[in-house]
């Protein structure tokens, strides 16, 4: 088994596999995709991976955005199978034989006798030679009939509850328009009596027709125009998401991995309201909108509930009328907006549609209360608590009524340690492999990139300007990190935090972030908004300005800064390290020990 997930080894071939989403087992008829990646090399592998997942992945969404039948597929079915089927009676009644036809047919048997190839003592041949003449006679009687008695079975039919002398059609209809409805399923079924009943009502037509009356029109309520906007289908190569991947291959900002693929789910639940089919260029301001709206009433963490799971956006909201989730925030759902935004102002100047619908539909922002540094007492109580200064078990880290002598001295003790005197960011320092953190010029640096990755999920900054060498603060090797990382060395494996994980959403170090916010409500350092686990990094920001230096010349020592090939690469000369060496040394934070950690 390969070390990556969805990456799988049979025999000496890589392959790769996904497990079906439950809700699309049933369609799909097994419960795994596997493919041959065609390599017995783990490193092309991984490359060749992902765009295989990428194209699972759409083809899951264009399932679930299939088999959901919208009340405009019906209305659009129901006159499509009307108009349909006078048009076909159209064309038989242009094909049925004139005047002219039954006399030219009639002389053709006149003459055959004549000819003696008909005679007079061979009642098969007379029966044969007469049948085409017949037919011709009374082609329309027999249509006439036959419509007459398919629409007495039609009716029969419908008042059983029967389908089988449409269930052709409504499969022909189905999957020429995309839509993914099996038979039997209560949708599948409705769909059918409307087309019945539209049939019924061209059949009548017909029958009006056959004496001469052209002005009949449907006297069935449900059949007529449809007024439901239709289901457009992009051509192969052009659904949305094929062209958002385009659009995330060329990252022209440099959008950090984590954050695309934000946007990309983002962009999911977009589709669940227009289709994974619907062409990108039909875009307009009226599905923006409807989407919208439908987010302001979408519950938090949605995908993350099993209550809703299989569910599209439209059954997620409708379910949480019971479920009672709190929903979105504003804020929230302009970030929503504004990852469609962004994909689509690149499609603008790409040619693929003409403007952004997005433009002025973000709700009003409301202010956010900003992220505080810590102060000096908060930082004492903090250091001293549980988490950092032992707890009872290792079980019960978070257990701040039960401090004991378990020590916790992995990436929980260290990423927060290392903010405070780095200023970094908590994803960059948990994704931190072992090789990351070395010797350059006789000092200690950790290398933040995303190259020579050999992790298993992979790892990603901000922007490409967030890719940089940061020397390692005396303070951190004092408390121990050198020697960590030396154990780290000597137990083997890629990564310098081997605990620290992504979510499902592919963020590094989330579940910290979570529990550290809670943990500081529990020993009162917190009420409400302002402190987090970014409060590290807002006090190394300080600490730089106490320490004389201004925003311009310390900005690249946090990340903000345009893309180097030394931040790629962290080869740098000596004296540019001794400049950095000499900020973060500057980092310090007067009245506060941290002796009791040692």
């Amino acid at each position: 088994m390969a070390r990556i997930s969805y990456l799988w080894r049979r025999g000496s071939v890589y392959y790769a596999r996904i497990d079906v989403p439950l809700d699309l087992v049933p369609v799909l008829k097994k419960p795994t995709l596997k493919q041959s990646l065609k390599t017995k090399d783990e490193a092309e592998a991984k490359r060749r991976l992902h765009p295989v997942l990428a194209n699972w992945q759409l083809q899951f969404d264009d399932l679930r955005a299939r088999r959901d039948l919208m009340p405009a597929d019906r209305e659009n079915a129901v006159w499509d199978h009307y108009t349909a089927t006078l048009d076909r009676d159209d064309s038989a009644r242009a094909g049925l034989p004139g005047a002219a036809e039954i006399e030219a047919e009639t002389a053709e048997l006149h003459a055959r006798v004549d000819r003696g190839e008909i005679t007079g003592t061979d009642p098969l041949t007379i029966l044969d030679a007469t049948l085409d003449l017949q037919v011709t006679q009374k082609a329309g009687e027999i249509s006439a009939e036959f419509r007459k008695v398919k629409q007495a079975e039609l009716r029969k039919h419908l008042a059983k509850g029967e389908t089988p002398l449409i269930a052709h059609e409504v499969d022909d209809y189905l999957e020429k328009n995309r839509l993914l409805v099996q038979r039997g399923t209560p949708d599948w079924i409705s769909l059918a009596r409307h087309m019945m009943r539209a049939e019924v009502e061209a059949l009548q037509r017909s029958r009006e027709r056959d004496r001469g009356d052209y002005t009949g029109q449907p006297s069935d309520p449900l059949v007529k125009p449809a007024t439901g906007t239709r289901r457009e289908v992009a051509k192969p190569g052009e659904t949305i998401m094929e062209i958002f991947e385009i659009f995330a291959r060329e990252n022209k900002n440099g959008v950090a991995k984590d954050r695309l693929d934000q946007s990309r789910r983002d962009i999911g639940t977009f589709l669940d309201v227009v289709g994974a089919s619907f062409p990108i260029a039909k875009i307009t301001k009226v599905e923006v909108r409807t989407w919208k709206q439908l987010l302001i009433m979408y519950p938090v963490k949605a995908t993350e509930t099993k209550a809703f799971a299989g569910m599209n956006i439209h059954q997620i909201i409708k379910a949480n009328e019971k479920v009672g989730k709190p929903v979105l925030a504003d804020r929230t759902v302009n970030r929503y907006l504004s990852s469609l935004g962004a994909f689509l102002s690149w499609a603008v100047d790409q040619g693929y549609i003409t403007s952004n619908p997005t433009e002025g539909l973000m709700l009003n922002k409301k202010a956010k209360a900003p992220t505080l540094p810590f102060k000096t007492e908060q930082l004492t109580k903090l250091f001293n608590s549980p988490w950092f200064a032992g707890c009872k078990s290792a079980d019960e880290w978070r257990n701040v009524a039960k401090p004991g002598d378990v020590l916790i001295r992995d990436h929980r003790f260290w990423v927060p340690l290392i903010m405070l005197f780095s200023g970094a960011r908590p994803g960059e320092i948990g994704q931190l492999a072992v090789n990351d953190v070395r010797q350059q010029h006789g000092h200690w640096i950790m290398h933040i990139t995303t190259e020579g990755d050999e992790t298993d999920e992979g790892k990603s900054v901000k922007t490409a300007g967030s890719m940089r060498v940061v020397p390692v603060h005396p303070e951190l090797i004092r408390l121990g990190f050198i020697d960590y990382h030396a154990g780290r060395v000597k137990a083997g494996g890629a990564s310098l935090f081997p605990g620290a994980v992504r979510n499902s959403r592919g963020q590094m170090m989330a579940d910290v972030s979570r529990e550290f916010g809670r943990y500081m409500t529990k020993i009162g350092l917190k009420e409400g908004r302002g402190l987090s686990l970014y409060s590290f990094r807002h006090g190394a920001t300080d600490a730089l300005r106490r320490g004389g230096f201004l925003d311009q010349q310390f900005g690249f020592i946090l990340g903000h800064a345009e893309p180097s090939m030394t931040g790629k690469y962290g080869i740098m000369p000596q004296g540019m390290l001794e400049q950095r060496v000499e900020l973060v040394n500057a980092i310090a934070y007067p009245g506060l020990s941290l002796d009791h950690l040692l």
